[in-house]
C-alpha cells in the first residue's frame, strides 16, 4: 500500500470512530432524555391522583413554592399560596377534582431542567387541555405553571362565544387597562 492509501485508510478509520462517538452520545442524551420524561410524567400523574384523592400534601408538594394554576375561568389565576387557600377547602371535603389523562406530549429542554407538556383531560367538565413547565429542584421534577381549559369543538365555538358575551363584557369593564 502506498503512503497515501494508508493515510486515505487512516482518516476513513478516523471519521467512523468519530461517527461512532457521535451517535454514542446522542444515544446517552436521548437516553438521558427519556429517563427525565418518564420521572416528570410520574410526576404530573402522582399530581392528578392526588387531587382525585384529595391529598392536599401530596399534591402542593409536587408544585414549586412560586407555582401558578391557572383555572378554565378568567378571573383564576391562582397564585401557589391562593391556589392553595382555594383548594384547602375541596381538598378537606374529601374530593378535590380528577383529572385522569387520556394523552400527553412532553419535552425537555436543551439543558434538561425545565419540561414543558401539554395533555388532554376527562374531567367532570369533559374534555380538557392541561398545559404546564416543569422545574427541576434537589432531583426532583415539580410544576412551576399549569394552564387548565376547556377543549370547545371548534363547530360550537360560536355558540360558546354568543353565550359568554354578556359576561365577558362585563369583566372586561372591570380590568383597569387593556395589555397590549
Amino acid at each position: 500500500m502506498t503512503l497515501y492509501k494508508y493515510a486515505k485508510f487512516f482518516l476513513l478509520i478516523g471519521l467512523l470512530s468519530s461517527c461512532n462517538q457521535d451517535n454514542k452520545e446522542r444515544q446517552k442524551v436521548l437516553v438521558n432524555e427519556n429517563v427525565l420524561i418518564q420521572k416528570a410524567e410520574t410526576t404530573i400523574n402522582t399530581w392528578h391522583l392526588a387531587a382525585s384523592n384529595a391529598d392536599f400534601g401530596t399534591y402542593f408538594s409536587l408544585m414549586t413554592s412560586d407555582g401558578v394554576f391557572i383555572g378554565t375561568d378568567a378571573t383564576e389565576n391562582w397564585q401557589n399560596e391562593e391556589f392553595k387557600t382555594y383548594s384547602k377547602p375541596h381538598f378537606d371535603k374529601g374530593k378535590a377534582w380528577s383529572f385522569t389523562p387520556i394523552e400527553r406530549n412532553t419535552y425537555v429542554d436543551k439543558e434538561q431542567n425545565t419540561i414543558w407538556f401539554d395533555e388532554l383531560l376527562n374531567t367532570r367538565m369533559g374534555i380538557c387541555r392541561g398545559s404546564g413547565i416543569m422545574k427541576l429542584e434537589d432531583d426532583h421534577w415539580k410544576i412551576k405553571h399549569y394552564v387548565l381549559s376547556i377543549a370547545i369543538p371548534n363547530e360550537k365555538a360560536t355558540e360558546v362565544i354568543l353565550l359568554k358575551k354578556e359576561w365577558d363584557s362585563i369583566f372586561i369593564q372591570t380590568l383597569k387597562e387593556p395589555v397590549l
